[in-house]
């Protein structure tokens, strides 16, 4: 299958299906030297995976991620502790599907000849006939994204050591928006989110923190450790919270599961979804990605513009609509109105204002990246729709029978987080480059 492939100096490359045995993300241009720990990654999917409350898929994927190539397996000579550090070859991150049942697969399979209007499984049947993965819809499926999550988790450990920071929250949700707030504010709140999800999370606690996966196991223990975890799936929950726990979250201005650095307007949010999927319908939203610290002079002319790269965030399951800065705003301005104005301050450049979302020309302004990915209902939801029969081409009804999520925002920021990582890393590294092989001008 094509299009499963991005980058240029740091590749990566994606694969498997939403009830194959599981997902892969094999990266390439890795830098040798960086310590990689499957509890650091698993700290990132925890974050998007499902089954974590009334706003996602009750599917239990504990979405486990295991190591199999790249890093070193020990210390390679005396002296030099280098055990699993990176080691330049390729990466290979696997992720196990550990909650696929035969009554989840049957239920698909009962209804895959009558495809899920605004679902991908009508298209995918027309491009790939009777052989398309239509199980959970495959590679279609956003569980596709775990592996895109796998990959950023390692971008953001590179790009962290350049200084270069990306946080992502849900801006908007089920029409339902918070306030403007200084990106000062929103970071430590993301922040805090991330680390309350894996303080609590009972997966990180139960193979983490027992430390019944740990460095320097070999595969097969791990894969040991897994099948076990796949037996104690149905009753992996998180316990209810309590009115302590509830209190403090407030205290800090944290919803308890919902990333929205506003509480007010989470808790309208969270309300305003479940509302809507009481009636048996799904809801969308909007999702911001920041990143900070991008120096000037990332993205390359024409086909590989910064900012058109970052379209390719389109990708991402649901996304139907990539905004940079102002975005659709520019319509409506004028020209002095839009212009990122520019003066000195203390010998820098200083822009009053970022419409352009941190990008002019396809290059990188050295201002903060901003862009906003506009995320659409789920399609599969608990209501008749009218739809076909695939295969005799008639007319049929369809009432969704599958698990499904009531909206997705609530699971898409930190897949931008991680697809603007990949990015940026790879147009980073081709920045360095040409840095370092600029002639420069006669003293």
């Amino acid at each position: 299958m094509l299009g499963c492939h991005y980058g240029r100096l740091f590749q990566v490359t994606v694969a498997g299906g939403s009830y194959q045995e599981g997902l892969m993300a094999h990266l390439q241009g890795v830098p040798p030297g960086l310590l990689l720990d499957e509890a650091d990654i698993y700290a990132e999917l925890l974050q998007r995976k499902p089954g974590q409350g009334e706003l996602s898929s009750p599917r239990r994927e504990p979405d486990l991620p295991v190591i199999y190539s790249g890093v070193n397996a020990a210390d390679t000579m005396t002296g030099f502790p280098n055990a699993g550090y990176t080691n330049g070859t390729p990466l290979t991150l696997l992720i196990p599907n550990l909650d696929r049942h035969f009554e989840h697969i049957e239920a698909y399979r009962v209804t895959n000849r009558t495809p899920r209007p605004g679902h991908a499984s009508f298209a995918t049947f027309e491009k790939y006939g009777s052989w398309d993965d239509s199980i959970g819809a495959g590679i279609f499926s956003g569980r596709y994204t775990a592996t895109l999550v796998a990959a950023g988790a390692v971008a953001r450990k590179v790009l962290a050591r350049h200084g270069i920071d990306i946080f992502s929250y849900v801006k908007e949700a089920a029409g339902v928006r918070m306030p403007d707030l200084p990106y000062e504010q929103i970071r430590p709140k993301v922040q805090a989110f991330r680390e309350f999800r894996r303080d609590t999370d009972p997966v990180y606690d139960l193979v983490y923190k027992q430390q019944r996966i740990r460095p320097g196991m070999r595969l097969l223990e791990k894969m040991a450790v897994l099948a076990e975890v796949e037996k104690l799936v149905p009753d992996i929950k998180r316990a209810p919270f309590t009115p302590r726990e509830l209190a403090e979250l407030t205290d800090r201005g944290l919803h308890p599961v919902l990333n929205c650095p506003d509480l007010a307007a989470a808790e309208a949010m969270y309300e305003r979804i479940l509302a809507i999927k009481d009636d048996g319908d799904s809801s969308g939203g909007v999702v911001e990605v920041v990143a900070t610290g991008v120096p000037a002079g990332l993205g390359e002319p024409v086909f590989h513009k910064l900012d058109a790269e970052i379209g390719a965030m389109l990708g991402i399951a649901a996304v139907k609509a990539v905004e940079l800065g102002a975005g659709l705003a520019v319509k409506d301005m004028t020209g002095i109105q839009c212009n990122d104005q520019m003066s000195m301050r203390d010998g820098k450049v200083v822009f009053s204002a970022n419409n352009n979302g941190g990008i002019t020309g396809g290059i990188s302004t050295g201002q903060n990246i901003v862009a906003r990915l506009a995320v659409k209902p789920t399609p599969t939801i608990a209501k008749p729709q009218h739809t076909i029969d695939k295969v005799s081409r008639t007319d049929s009804e369809l009432a969704a029978v599958t698990r499904r999520d009531p909206t997705i925002v609530s699971r898409v920021w930190p897949v931008a987080e991680a697809m603007l990582a990949v990015i940026l890393l790879d147009h980073f590294m081709m920045w360095r480059v040409q840095r370092d092989f600029m002639v420069l001008p006669p003293a």
